[in-house]
């Protein structure tokens, strides 16, 4: 006769939980020990948490100490482990994370804790953090936001952020964050028909990001910005704009020449001949010019 058959029940998660969240960072009963960024700070945990919740913490811990002599040893080691690259309040965000299955964020540390999560392999912590970041995003930190999701791969965040800029671009290109992105994102950014802002702002912005490029990589502006200039759209500019650009053009030779003679081309021509036809579409943000009535054939 067949005995009876068992049957799992479940406690008080929020009290399990609970529990466990009082021994994070606690020293008491700790049996490892990380000294966390440029504070040094002393973080206590247990390794067998850590290491039955994080392959990359199973690793680490399973490690002899630097300089044993026996490697093959079945103690592990004690620490301190020396994390001088991540903050405290991320690495304890990560901590909180193991122990409870649930992170306390804020938006100074959530990109941070997003970049700790990828680099531990910690999926359902990169979830959290992706859903945070989306719920919080703000003019000043879409663009890091938009940067980290390409890092990473996130597409689902990639896509946000994209839609957010196009509802404020002229704010967004404003923003130190918009400064610092790489070409290939600023590029990616730049093949948007929907950009909330007129194309002559957004030539001005991408010169302003060339230079800061230029300086930090100590290139030539034109190398640095060769990507994202062939999404700017000059046929849409006006002729006097045009020579305006040509005259500034002189001071750092942010756009190729061959570049200004297409849109001059497309002037004289009154269509966008020679053009890709992504480049004689108005974006939602460009101002009306007179020549537009003759690019819009070429666009379709």
């Amino acid at each position: 006769m067949a005995g009876p058959s068992p049957a799992r029940l479940q406690g008080d998660v929020a009290a399990f939980s609970a529990a466990l969240r009082t021994l994070v960072n606690n020293p008491q009963f700790s049996d490892v020990m990380f000294v966390v960024g440029q504070e040094q700070q002393k973080v206590f945990a247990h390794r067998c948490v850590l290491a039955c919740r994080c392959q990359a913490f199973r690793g680490m811990l399973s490690q002899a100490p630097v300089g044993s002599q026996d490697s093959s040893s079945s103690v592990p080691p004690q620490g301190p482990f020396v994390l001088g690259n991540v903050q405290p309040e991320v690495f304890l965000a990560v901590i909180e994370f193991l122990y409870t299955n649930s992170v306390t964020l804020n938006s100074h540390i959530a990109l941070e804790v997003l970049t700790s999560s990828v680099e531990y392999g910690l999926q359902d912590l990169c979830k959290l953090c992706v859903k945070f970041i989306k719920d919080t995003l703000s003019v000043e930190q879409v663009c890091e936001a938009l940067q980290a999701a390409v890092t990473y791969g996130q597409v689902d965040l990639q896509q946000h952020c994209l839609d957010f800029i196009e509802g404020c671009t002229a704010a967004v290109v404003r923003t130190q964050g918009f400064r610092e992105l790489s070409d290939v994102v600023l590029a990616r950014v730049l093949r948007s028909d929907r950009l909330a802002v007129d194309e002559l702002d957004l030539v001005q912005a991408v010169r302003e990001w060339a230079h800061v490029s230029s300086a930090v990589l100590e290139r030539p502006v034109p190398e640095v910005a060769a990507l994202p200039v062939r999404e700017l759209r000059l046929p849409l500019l006006a002729p006097s704009e045009l020579v305006t650009l040509e005259s500034c053009n002189q001071q750092d030779l942010l756009i190729p020449v061959e570049n200004i003679a297409a849109a001059w081309r497309a002037h004289a021509l009154r269509r966008g001949s020679g053009v890709p036809s992504r480049l004689c579409r108005p974006r939602r943000g460009t101002r009306p010019r007179d020549h537009h009535r003759h690019l819009e054939p070429q666009a379709k």
